[in-house]
């Protein structure tokens, strides 16, 4: 039997319009990515095939040359498949390594801009469980508090739905004391947070090799 012969509410694409991709079986996700099926096996059966023949173990670890295996699976589909699991670990990956709980997290996050002969003021906006939601630069350059206002930092946050935020910039000469209008800026953007209940709940202050934290250091 054909897909496009079954009841539209059990075609795999049409319950994931209707219902939404969380409604859908795992035999029905691998039948979406898959697209068709064979002569003698729609990609529903063909899906429902693999996923019986392979062990759960061998199907978190499957190959190119595992998939090449089944009748009716190409090179085209099998790219398709395996492409489509790397994407879901990287994600999965991420979201699990995405994670701010110490101020030494900020600074493995900034890797990129340790050693940068420019000053780059980054926020972190975060939800109740300090997963990062989106981390922002506002601004590059000299930082002082007239270049970063407070409506550049909370409306994103705003927008966002983050429940506090994590501020954080590098300081190029790998000094990691706080100046003056760091101090200025970090009060200015605290009190704005206060009035939006916005937690700011750090300010980060990174270099190739140290950081500074204002609340390590019980300034926040």
């Amino acid at each position: 039997m054909r897909i496009k012969d079954f009841l539209p509410m059990n075609q795999p694409q049409e319950k994931l319009l209707r219902y939404g991709v969380e409604k859908l079986a795992t035999y029905e996700l691998l039948s979406v990515i898959l697209g068709s099926g064979t002569k003698e096996l729609n990609a529903v059966e063909l899906s429902k095939k693999i996923l019986k023949e392979l062990k759960d173990e061998e199907f978190e670890n499957i190959s190119l040359a595992d998939l090449l295996e089944f009748r009716g699976i190409g090179i085209t589909k099998a790219c398709r498949v395996i492409a489509a699991f790397e994407l879901g670990k990287r994600l999965v990956n991420h979201k699990q390594t995405s994670f701010i709980m110490k101020p030494k997290d900020v600074w493995n996050e900034l890797a990129d801009i340790r050693e940068s002969k420019k000053e780059h003021f980054i926020l972190f906006y975060l939800d109740v469980k300090n997963q990062i939601i989106k981390k922002e630069i506002i601004s590059i350059g000299i930082l002082n508090a007239s270049l970063v206002h407070p409506r550049e930092v909370f409306e994103p946050a705003i927008k966002h739905l983050a429940g506090q935020i994590i501020i954080s910039h590098n300081h190029p000469s790998g000094d990691c004391m706080p100046s003056e209008e760091d101090f200025e800026l970090t009060k200015r953007l605290v009190k704005a947070g206060e009035i939006l209940g916005i937690e700011v709940i750090d300010h980060v202050i990174i270099s190739s090799h140290r950081y500074y934290s204002f609340k390590e250091h019980t300034l926040l």
